[in-house]
């Protein structure tokens, strides 16, 4: 089974759960509520929460999931591409960390299929935290409090990369974002959008937004071409889901992102272009969907997108265990 037909049955097997296994007020709408994390593991959470910012998993010293995934900006960077080691470009915009948990796959392209396996990527890319799998054990070895850590949540002493990525994996699952509006709305409660609102999300319907944009995430659970009606035109040489099938017909298609908090995780599309959700919404019309939407509405389609800005993650920030004599040292100018 090839990876895309392998993705596409993941895709409809998602989507089927998430239409049979949702209570009834769902049940007629392509886009349902979120539900609240469950956590059955709070001690390996807690120390993925830690691995999650500790910049000493970078070469540098300086760079933790949490720069690029910033959990106080909607789990972005809100920058057109990510800044990586030594001041690096980055190639792609950054995707939220919220609720990535229910998406197909991750990456723009879709190249890791689990939370875990994503993990393990910004570490050893020289582009981004600059770092190696090695060298980041070594670093979490050299650490007392975490060795203890790691035996107390694992029953062990030797710290691998996929504990560690098994914990970050874990954390992240937490990050969803329940209770949106639009959520209470979805449960019956007709009060919680505004008449603009409401609106907006009809027009969005009825406009075919919900052929992409479906499920709890509102996105996440397909790949798609970038451009059906007219091409897009950028500079970014992102080709997408070609990459990683090295199939022709997947050429230029991306995961569709999640528009869960999509107020906060701006700009928009793989490159950064879309400035605002105003222009996001433009140029999706006109090139996805052939459709010029008027100024009102634009402006009623993005209010119904605020509408899906959830409850955001509130924990106590990680003390982080000090490093000690024989950790090896941060290297953030090589």
């Amino acid at each position: 089974m090839s990876k895309r037909v392998a993705v596409s049955f993941a895709a409809m097997l998602a989507a089927t759960v998430a239409t049979f296994g949702m209570p009834a007020f769902a049940a007629d709408e392509p886009i349902t509520p979120i539900e609240a994390a469950k956590i059955t593991n709070p001690g390996l959470v807690e120390l993925g929460k830690k691995l999650y910012f500790d910049p000493r998993l970078s070469k540098s010293g300086f760079i933790s999931c949490n720069s690029c995934h910033n959990l106080s900006m909607g789990g972005t960077d809100n920058l057109k591409t990510s800044i990586g080691h030594n001041w690096q470009q980055g190639p792609i915009n950054s995707p939220t960390v919220l609720n990535s948990s229910l998406n197909v796959a991750q990456f723009w392209d879709g190249r890791a299929m689990t939370l875990q396996e994503q993990a393990g990527g910004p570490i050893a890319n020289p582009g981004e935290m600059g770092s190696t799998h090695a060298l980041a054990i070594e670093v979490l070895r050299s650490i007392p409090e975490y060795v203890q850590e790691f035996k107390d949540v694992f029953g062990e002493t030797k710290i691998t990369i996929e504990e560690v990525t098994k914990a970050i994996a874990a954390f992240e699952e937490t990050l969803v974002t329940p209770n949106a509006r639009f959520d209470k709305w979805l449960k019956g409660d007709k009060k919680a959008l505004t008449t603009a609102e409401v609106e907006g999300y009809e027009l969005f319907k009825d406009s075919g937004c919900t052929a992409c944009h479906n499920g709890s995430a509102a996105g996440g659970n397909t790949f798609q071409k970038m451009g059906v009606v007219e091409p897009y035109k950028t500079n970014n040489p992102a080709e997408g889901r070609i990459a990683v099938t090295k199939e022709e017909a997947d050429r230029f298609n991306f995961k569709v992102p999640t528009l869960r908090n999509v107020a906060l995780t701006y700009p928009y599309f793989h490159d950064g272009q879309a400035a605002t959700l105003t222009d996001a919404v433009d140029v999706m019309g006109r090139i996805q969907l052939g459709k010029k939407f008027s100024p009102d509405e634009n402006a009623k389609i993005v209010a119904f997108l605020k509408t899906l800005t959830g409850d955001q993650p509130s924990f106590a920030l990680p003390i982080l265990p000090p490093s000690t004599d024989k950790t090896p040292q941060p290297k953030p100018f090589d």
